[in-house]
This record gives C-alpha cells, sequence and structure tokens, in this order.
C-alpha cells in the first residue's frame, strides 16, 4: 500500500509540475501580448502627437511667412516711390527730403536696395514641411512595426490557445489593424499659393 501511494504522489506530483509549468507559460504569454498591446497603443499616441505637432506648427510658421514677405513688399513699395520722388525732384531740398523718407523707411544712412529675406523664409518654411511628414511618416512606420509585431505574436496557435485560456474580461487580444491612407492620397497633392 505504501509504494501504491508513493507512485500516486509521485504521479500527482508529476502532474502538478506540468500543470504549473503551463500555467506559468500562459501568463508568460499573456503578459507578453499585453507589453506588445501597449506597445501598439504608444506608437499611436506616438503618430497623434506628431499629427498635433504639425497641427500647431505649420499655420504659425506659414502665417509668419506671409507676415515677413508682406513687409518686405511694403518696404519695396515705399523705397520704389521714394526713388521715383528723386527721378521727380528738382531741387536739393526736394532730394533731401525724399532722402529722409528713404532712410526712414529702410533705416540706412544712405540709401541701398534691402535685403529680401521671403525667399529665405519660403525654403525654411518648405524644409520645415518636409521634416513634418517625415516625423509623421517614421511614426506611421513605427505604428505599423508595432502593430504586424502584436498581431504575428498573438495570431500563433500555441499563444493563441494561451490567451483564450488566461482571458480576462478586459483583454481584447484581437488582431489591429495597421496605419491605411486616406483614399485618394496616393495622388501627389497640389500646392497653391
Amino acid at each position: 500500500m505504501n509504494k501504491t501511494v508513493a507512485v500516486l504522489l509521485s504521479i500527482a506530483g508529476v502532474i502538478g509540475l506540468i500543470f504549473l509549468i503551463f500555467w506559468l507559460w500562459a501568463a508568460s504569454v499573456h503578459d507578453s501580448a499585453v507589453q506588445y498591446q501597449e506597445q501598439v497603443d504608444k506608437e499611436w499616441n506616438d503618430v497623434q502627437a506628431t499629427y498635433q505637432r504639425r497641427a500647431d506648427l505649420i499655420p504659425n510658421l506659414v502665417n509668419t511667412v506671409k507676415g515677413a514677405a508682406e513687409n518686405e513688399k511694403e518696404i519695396l513699395t515705399r523705397v520704389t516711390e521714394a526713388r521715383a520722388g528723386i527721378a521727380s525732384a528738382k531741387t536739393p531740398g526736394e532730394i533731401e527730403s525724399v532722402g529722409r523718407k528713404i532712410n526712414s523707411t529702410i533705416g540706412l544712412v544712405f540709401e541701398r536696395y534691402p535685403q529680401i529675406r521671403s525667399t529665405e523664409n519660403f525654403s525654411q518654411l518648405q524644409s520645415q514641411l518636409e521634416g513634418t511628414e517625415n516625423r509623421i511618416n517614421v511614426a506611421r512606420q513605427r505604428y505599423n512595426e508595432a502593430v504586424s509585431k502584436y498581431n504575428s505574436y498573438i495570431r500563433g496557435y500555441f499563444k493563441k490557445t494561451a490567451l483564450s485560456n488566461t482571458e480576462s474580461a478586459d483583454d481584447d487580444f484581437t488582431t489591429r489593424e495597421g496605419f491605411q491612407a486616406d483614399p485618394g492620397s496616393e495622388d501627389a497633392p497640389e500646392v497653391n499659393f
């Protein structure tokens, strides 16, 4: 009888050990799935943050460039009008008066052509637009990579079985969809000024 009890206890111990090993493996699968799921959520939040950066930055840059271009246009108009006044001036007093007007317009002791910076501003705007779109693209790619890793992980047969056995009410280990472009976005946009 002692031998039979010992054999039964050994069998029960082995079964208990196998169950414990399976339970630990299933818990590990569950925890890894949660980590992959959280990574997907984080990467999507990064995409959203990059969109917000674009929404905050680009209108301000455009308004700054427009303002600088308008200011330069006003200065050039006033300088051109003042130069036209010099050409039509008949007395030294009139020429001096026009010279003061030019000086007050461009803030110089002597007349020289003002530097035009709006081309640089447009170039910097273009650089910022390109950089912003690159950031968005990188964030989308990272999101798609995280979705791919997560989906690959949860779709394995044994992992799917383990997740269905350990799934709690709060967990939803369904596949996720990667970033999808809007219909028509494959066509190049038209830029108008």
